[in-house]
């Protein structure tokens, strides 16, 4: 099962990203979580290579080749075996089909840049719930007033950027909306490197991840996890200098005809943030008046 056939990688950018993952995965797994025995004198704090092939039930040299980011033939069921060997995830299996160039359901679609007045509108229609669209790369395509609200401060206008992962860590803390970075931020890179996996080797996608790992080496560090997850919904705590802390249920909602896009609401999770929710409104509505 699986051979050592050689194919021309059509985008080159993706081997090393499928063999730092590959390694990382494997250095995940103990032989525990397998049902061996761990054996001495292991030097690798995972499974072996050996090991991972013969649970998979492929050829040693195979497995290592594709470990090397070498180009070599992937069928589903080869990568479905070693998928379960490494115990991924959903997330993780989608991560590596693209990674190793196997065609998956839907094909790869361009990033959208911009919406339409319809979902404008349904977002506007959120107010005074914050809601935001983002394509894959947390670009942002377009806000509601309430989702200014939070995020519409003099050093977040200074980066120029709609990009809400450029934002955050680029910001200095003190001025950064969202609380409990530590928390927040590698769950949004990783959600990040799910979406990576159809774009890696593009030069928009490479321009991106360079210039924000040069701007901040905790998202390089970050980055180099190698950690992916989808969109999904939690509970988060933002701070504004006029009312403090709203902790907010955040979800994430696809849209049809907008491939890799979202819509992100935010609900107040509890009264307390839902009257400063409220006080925020009635401060722009003064404002306006």
């Amino acid at each position: 099962m699986g051979d050592v056939t050689t194919v021309a990688a059509p985008n080159g950018r993706r081997r090393p990203e499928l063999a730092a993952f590959l390694r990382g995965r494997r250095a995940r797994v103990t032989p525990a979580d397998v049902g061996m025995p761990p054996g001495l004198r292991r030097r690798t704090p995972g499974l072996r290579r050996e090991e991972v092939a013969q649970l998979s039930g492929v050829g040693v040299t195979w497995y290592t080749w594709l470990e090397q980011g070498r180009p070599i033939n992937a069928s589903p069921q080869v990568l479905d075996a070693v998928a379960r060997t490494l115990r991924l995830d959903e997330p993780e299996r989608a991560h590596l089909y693209h990674l190793a160039d196997v065609p998956c359901e839907l094909d790869r679609e361009a990033l959208v840049a911009e919406v339409g007045p319809e979902i404008q509108g349904i977002i506007d229609a959120l107010d005074p719930h914050p809601a935001v669209v983002y394509n894959g790369r947390y670009d942002i395509l377009a806000t509601n007033p309430a989702y200014r609200d939070l995020f519409d401060i003099p050093e977040i206008r200074a980066t120029g950027v709609r990009n809400v992962l450029w934002t955050l860590f680029t910001v200095p803390e003190p001025a950064c909306p969202v609380l409990f970075r530590e928390k927040e931020l590698p769950v949004m890179v990783a959600t990040l490197r799910s979406e990576y996996g159809r774009h890696a080797g593009e030069p928009a996608w490479e321009s991106f991840i360079e210039r924000l790992s040069d701007a901040s080496p905790y998202f390089a560090e970050l980055w180099k996890n190698g950690d992916v997850v989808p969109p999904g919904p939690r509970v988060k705590t933002f701070r504004h200098p006029a009312v403090g802390e709203i902790r907010m249920t955040s979800v994430s909602l696809s849209i049809n005809g907008m491939p890799e896009c979202r819509i992100v609401t935010y609900t107040p999770n509890d009264e307390e943030s839902g009257a400063r929710t409220a006080t925020l409104r009635e401060m722009r509505e003064k404002i306006w008046a």
